[in-house]
């Protein structure tokens, strides 16, 4: 198994390796949702030459945390940029990006900071409104929420355990400075993405999670390729629609990989 060191506890992540893999994919998955949930996305990728890695966000299948108190947007974004550096390191190519949900909005955060040619592109699902408006998610929650009272008892996940690997100096300051920043509207400044970058927005026509309307305004400002799926809601890759979506997916991963 695959883990890293996060700042907050062991980070799990999951590579389903190819030999000879035309392009690299790394999912964010959204609340509620882990890596082994995408061993069918994975199969049918693979099957078209891309390889998937997805991390457990904090809390989330096999990762050390609070599963109600995944981070705040700071630390999910320090979360994934760890996750990121291994895909980068190992993978056979510059990578893609997928972001479902939460993991859509960590995935617009690290991209705040990345530089041009970072990454080969950009795929969401189910973004949420705040996100785009400038705010915090709600299910960006981290230790020092104030949705959980002051004298509530600690998770029994909230307490160290034996045997798990130590954060370096490096990660725990970076842990510090995400500390500092609160989650209030002001703190997250909406996105901005690197020069260049191909993005592929999806979204269902049925979701009650994230509102349609302002994800396809945000797609014109961008100039993102953006495609809507009837009858579908938040969850396109666990849906009927999950086969359709993931044609187009690796129809923009190839377009793009194979120039």
């Amino acid at each position: 198994m695959l883990y890293l060191a996060g700042a907050r506890g062991r980070l799990h992540y999951r590579r389903w390796q190819l030999d000879n893999a035309q392009a690299a994919l790394a999912l964010l998955p959204g609340i509620g949702q882990h890596s082994a949930h995408y061993h069918r996305f994975a199969r049918a990728l693979a099957a078209r030459g891309i390889e998937l890695w997805a991390l457990d966000t904090s809390g989330h299948g096999l990762s050390e945390g609070d599963p109600d108190r995944p981070g705040n947007i700071h630390e999910l974004a320090a979360d994934a940029r760890l996750f990121l550096e291994q895909v980068h390191a190992q993978a056979n190519s510059t990578p893609f990006l997928l972001g479902h949900s939460l993991g859509a909005a960590t995935a617009l955060a690290v991209l705040r900071d990345a530089e041009p040619g970072e990454f080969s592109g950009l795929v969401l699902s189910g973004t949420p409104k705040a996100v785009l408006e400038g705010k915090s998610p709600k299910s960006a929650r981290g230790a020092d929420s104030p949705q959980r009272g002051a004298d509530s008892p600690p998770r029994a996940a909230d307490s160290p355990r034996r045997g798990v690997a130590t954060p370096s100096r490096a990660h725990a300051g970076a842990r510090s400075r995400a500390a500092v920043a609160t989650e209030r509207d002001s703190d997250w400044p909406g996105p901005r993405l690197p020069e260049g970058l191909p993005v592929l927005i999806v979204h269902g026509e049925d979701d009650r999670r994230a509102p349609l309307d302002p994800v396809r305004d945000w797609a014109a400002q961008v100039g993102a390729r953006f495609t809507t799926y009837p009858h579908a809601g938040h969850d396109l890759l666990h849906e009927p629609v999950h086969a359709e979506v993931t044609a187009e997916i690796v129809e923009f991963v190839h377009a793009r990989s194979l120039v």
